[in-house]
């Protein structure tokens, strides 16, 4: 029985996918934003997939980490954007509107307002109307993903732009590690080696997809929210793929600080899927 893989509808994970069939993969695919995937993880009906960050610490207990592989920054990311108009420390007095789609974003955003710009409370609606609206008419706005990086380069002149991985690793100095791959542990148990399997190729998809990234965009610009040279650039230069001794500082550092601030309830072990 093959697995079932997760596969977040954004342009930051196609350096994962787009090379995946010539390695021999041969599993099943779903795709979904983050959250949605989030859910499908937790309810066990997909096996494995790069996932919020945030789903592994609610969660750890049911899942392990594929090892080397992240959906991270060092610096500033591009796709995680709050909008508004007012200075950072003062926007947590405005109510700041979100889409459903992350868990991890919306708790970063959280952590950098009230452990560094010391907020006491922050306001943040999943709003009846797109996020892009309240973006276009001047209020305070999170958005993540593609939707982010289309909006950022529409918005009014008076908008100010922050980027949540910019403000994490000017804070704190380290990568910020938005996503992780995750597995569910009864999966592991079930399918050792197919995960293992599966480990290997998506390293081998990554390194072809590393190795021609102008090919890569080329072939992605149609459904993209941006130009070949931009994709190059996005991936190469915002994106970071690892999972390294400093990005678990990071992750680690992120978890302590949801605890701190009551957003979760305990840190979570890290284990992985070896």
């Amino acid at each position: 029985m093959p697995l079932t893989i997760g596969r977040i509808s954004y342009v930051n994970v196609i350096p994962f996918f787009h090379h995946l069939a010539r390695t021999g993969f041969s599993e099943c695919v779903t795709d979904g934003v983050p959250a949605v995937l989030n859910a499908r993880l937790a309810a066990g009906s997909i096996d494995l997939s790069p996932s919020s960050s945030f789903e592994y610490a609610r969660n750890w207990r049911d899942y392990l980490l594929l090892p080397g592989f992240s959906i991270s920054s060092r610096g500033p990311v591009r796709s995680v954007l709050l909008f508004s108009r007012l200075p950072l420390d003062a926007v947590a007095r405005e109510q700041i509107a979100l889409t459903a789609e992350s868990a991890t974003s919306v708790n970063l955003l959280q952590v950098l307002l009230k452990e560094f710009c010391n907020a006491e409370e922050t306001l943040c609606t999943v709003p009846d109307v797109p996020v892009e609206e309240i973006v276009a008419a001047g209020g305070s706005a999170l958005l993540i993903g593609d939707r982010a990086l289309r909006t950022a380069g529409t918005v009014p002149g008076e908008m100010r732009v922050y980027d949540l991985g910019e403000l994490w690793y000017r804070f704190t100095g380290l990568p910020f590690v938005f996503a992780l791959w995750i597995v569910r542990r009864q999966a592991f148990v079930e399918h050792p080696q197919a995960i293992r399997r599966f480990s290997g190729q998506l390293r081998q998809s990554l390194a072809l997809a590393f190795a021609d990234l102008s090919g890569l965009a080329t072939a992605a610009v149609p459904e993209a929210p941006l130009t070949v040279e931009e994709l190059v650039s996005y991936w190469r230069d915002s994106m970071s793929y690892d999972l390294t001794a400093e990005h678990l500082a990071g992750l680690r550092l992120f978890y302590a600080l949801c605890c701190k601030h009551g957003l979760l309830a305990e840190e979570p072990e890290i284990h992985f899927a070896e």
